[in-house]
């Protein structure tokens, strides 16, 4: 997969590197934005089942 992705991306290697942390970093912004906000209670985080304390 990323190997498809690098030789699609356009430039020499330096444009392309740099591509691929901007892709990374929209990534990570768009999980942190919608995804993980979606997926929060979905989770079983606050799930406690120890009693007495």
């Amino acid at each position: 997969m990323y190997g498809w992705i690098w030789r699609h991306l356009p430039g020499n290697t330096w444009v392309r590197a740099g591509i691929s942390v901007l892709l990374a970093l929209a990534v990570v912004y768009v999980l942190f934005q919608y995804i993980f906000p979606w997926a929060e209670p979905l989770l079983p985080f606050n799930d406690v089942t120890v009693n007495g304390q």
